[in-house]
């Protein structure tokens, strides 16, 4: 196995608080120490030298595609994005063709990555066959299986007796119960945030109150069977509100924010603009603010891409037709930075926790810390290195993001997976 000494870098490791200058060893695929003046010990050495050195990002939204859509996304393009992003950890989500509510399903996603991935990769299963919300999935094969936690994002489980049965069940396998909260009749047809900028586009809104709606329903539910129920994307003011008062219950809910979600306002729709469609939809500035405030308070717990590709078919039509989603995964470091650092809302540390050991903890992860005998997932990056998104230099298979042409400031310069380099000088080994 690999030994390696990542010299001189600033290191930060929220879980151990540290923040300084220090050396990194790697060694047999684990953290072997933090220090400083380490001893090179015949270690391949990696300078680091006004760089930052963080525990490998771990992102629990990701949307690999693979089974079924391979056209947009697949387990090695993704990981690659992945790791170009910094990110040595993704939860993908079930919703692929076919989805992943099956054993089966779950090990060939699982050999998928073991065979053709980068990075790791952990498998969500369904909780409803077929995503279809009617009848529940065998969770306890699905997790046996692999499976870290269940969802069928995409979808609400607009079925409340299934949503509470799913929630004992999972309460009862120590897993969360993952919910893409927008209730279908609330949407009525939206296609964007309703707003100012909807009526001034002509274009049907998708109000807030849809979202509200299935977070507080799951508030209770969560409440009443004691599961760990976790809101994805969360958008909306309310809903930050609605998660905040859930936990000064006891409510066993956390939350994940996007960086788009952040970043942007609906007032970058513009002119139609099809990069901007998203589910949940990006709101207006006061829902962007409460957001940022409920990082600040810690009533949103992590920070996740949903990395979503799509292709230009999906993409380059009219706006109510196209799908939503953009990719995220290798702007994930520049995004946060833009949002929340830069203004700022929360200091660097601050931020690298909300993509690392918060996350880890949601899922019950590996990884996120520099503690010795941690994997030695291992990121270091340039928080001041200006760089231009471009399509052909994108890893990923869609190119299906608002930032194309767009310089950002921040940049992955390494990426260390169970100690082997999968990114060397920006670029990929």
């Amino acid at each position: 196995m690999s030994h390696i000494l990542i010299q001189g870098g600033r290191v930060i490791d929220p879980a151990a608080g540290t923040d300084g200058v220090r050396d990194v060893r790697l060694r047999d695929g684990v953290i072997v120490e933090v220090g400083e003046n380490l001893q090179p010990n015949g270690a391949t050495m990696v300078g680091a030298k006004g760089l930052v050195v963080a525990p490998g990002f771990v992102d629990i939204h990701v949307h690999l595609r693979e089974p079924g859509q391979e056209g947009k996304e697949t387990v090695a393009s993704g990981t690659r994005a992945a790791a170009l992003g910094g990110v040595t950890s993704v939860a993908c989500m079930p919703n692929t063709i076919p989805a992943l509510d099956s054993a089966a399903m779950i090990q060939y996603v699982l050999h998928k990555a073991a065979t053709e991935g980068v990075v790791r990769v952990y498998p969500l299963g369904c909780i409803s066959q077929e995503r279809k919300g009617e009848v529940m999935a065998d969770l306890a094969a699905l997790k046996e299986a692999g499976a870290v936690a269940f969802t069928d994002d995409g979808n609400a489980v607009m079925n409340a007796l299934l949503a509470r049965r799913a929630m004992i069940n999972c309460r009862t396998l120590g897993v969360p119960y993952i919910e893409h909260a927008e209730d279908e009749h609330l949407i009525d047809g939206g296609v964007m945030h309703e707003g100012r900028v909807s009526l001034r586009l002509g274009l049907a809104g998708r109000s807030a109150i849809a979202e509200d709606v299935i977070v507080g329903r799951d508030v209770m539910l969560a409440d009443e069977t004691g599961a760990h129920f976790h809101v994805a994307h969360i958008s909306s003011s309310r809903s930050v509100e609605i998660v905040r008062q859930g936990r000064a219950r006891g409510v066993r809910v956390t939350a994940e924010v996007t960086p788009h979600h952040l970043a942007l306002t609906d007032e970058a729709v513009g002119e139609f603009d099809t990069q901007m469609k998203v589910n949940p939809p990006v709101r207006d500035d006061a829902h962007r603010l409460a957001l940022i405030a409920g990082l600040k308070d810690g009533t949103i717990d992590a920070i996740a891409t949903d990395h979503a590709p799509h292709g230009p078919l999906d993409k380059d039509v009219e706006f109510n037709q196209a799908a939503s989603g953009m990719i995220g995964l290798e702007t994930l470091l520049p995004l946060c930075l833009a949002a929340l650092v830069r203004p700022g809302h929360l200091t660097l540390p601050g931020v690298i926790r909300l993509i690392t050991v918060a996350p880890a903890r949601l899922l019950n992860l590996p990884g996120g810390s520099l503690a010795p005998g941690a994997p030695a997932d291992v990121t270091v990056f340039d928080e001041l290195a200006n760089w231009t998104v471009e399509a052909k230099t994108l890893a990923s298979k869609s190119k299906n993001t608002p930032f194309l042409g767009k310089t950002m400031t921040g940049r992955v310069v390494h990426t260390f997976v169970g100690g082997r380099q999968v990114v060397r000088e920006g670029g990929l080994t």
